[in-house]
């Protein structure tokens, strides 16, 4: 039995930054994380052209700034550094290979009583510690939908979590369903790859620049949401023009007030609405069936794919 004042599960961002913020406060605790590494989902499950959609002010962990000559957008390889660095800074030191099993409260002692199975010592871990901090993140379980006719598909079917590159697809027909960051950025490196490439988009979405959710970001600090968004709006109608007659419409609440309230992204383009706007980039709505090879919307449209990439983001387990 290990006894502790804090247990932190998952060794991702949100863990390493509790970690270091109890450092810095002279707060014992122990960090275990399932995974062979931190940040899993950087190294294993992120996409190689990935980067930081937020500027870097806003995508710091605590006490640690990133480099000065760092670019304001961090890719994924530096961003893993920077975790790297973030852990030897603050001597963090994360039991890999431990999976959380149970955890009960004891209202009576005020404690939580933890089992833990060390994977790579094949034995049982049992903590009692007074605090427990899942930071399990909220992509952890890959969220694929029920379509007619999916378990018959003859292609390759993929999670975004499992994309590296447009380069194994080169020459294919794709199918992106999802039209979030993930999905948009794929089907941008999909068709810059020289892949047939359409995408599913079947709720409006705000599309933003980079620059304008930097700018909205900033004004929030002193001005209303409503009038950040109406200014963000009309930047983004300046930008990008009327895109409802290519298949994307605008919800009825602004971008950051739809975050605030929902926790909906804007999607931040990376030059995906300019291949939809010159025809290299179909778009799609909202699927019917797919029989064989052949995807069929609800417009009555049809298409024949070689692959489907599943950008339908993820369930959260911290309650599990």
């Amino acid at each position: 039995m290990e006894n502790v004042v804090v247990l932190i599960v998952g060794a991702g961002p949100a863990g390493l930054a509790t970690a270091a913020c109890l450092t810095q406060l002279s707060i014992p605790y122990v960090i275990v994380e399932r995974e062979d590494c931190s940040a899993s989902l950087w190294r294993n499950r992120a996409y190689v052209r990935l980067k930081l959609h937020l500027a870097k002010e806003f995508c710091e962990l605590p006490h640690m700034s990133y480099p000065a000559d760092a670019p304001t957008y961090i890719p994924k390889a530096m961003f893993v550094e920077y975790v790297d660095d973030y852990i030897e800074c603050f001597n963090i030191q994360p039991k890999y290979l431990t999976s959380v099993e149970s955890s009960i409260y004891d209202s009576e002692k005020k404690v939580w009583s933890i089992v833990a199975h060390d994977m790579a010592e094949c034995k049982r871990i049992n903590f009692t510690a007074k605090f427990l901090v899942v930071a399990s993140g909220e992509n952890s379980a890959e969220n694929m939908p029920v379509i007619p006719g999916l378990q018959n598909f003859p292609g390759e079917t993929i999670h975004s979590s499992r994309y590296k590159s447009g380069k194994s697809f080169s020459g294919k027909s794709v199918l992106v369903i999802g039209s979030g960051n993930s999905g948009m950025e794929i089907a941008y490196d999909l068709a810059t790859h020289g892949v047939n490439t359409s995408i599913v988009v079947r709720s409006p979405i705000h599309v933003m620049t980079k620059e304008l959710i930097r700018l909205g970001m900033m004004l929030a600090h002193h001005l209303p949401l409503n009038l950040v968004d109406k200014l963000l709006v009309m930047g983004a109608k300046f930008m990008f023009g009327d895109l409802s007659r290519h298949g994307i419409t605008m919800p009825n609440m602004g971008p950051m007030m739809l975050k605030s309230k929902t926790g909906r992204s804007a999607v931040i383009d990376v030059g995906t609405v300019g291949l939809i706007k010159n025809g290299i980039i179909q778009v799609e709505g909202s699927i019917s069936k797919i029989m064989g090879n052949i995807v069929k919307f609800q417009s009555g449209d049809e298409i024949s794919v070689d692959a489907i990439v599943f950008a339908t983001g993820y369930k959260s387990t911290a309650n599990m």
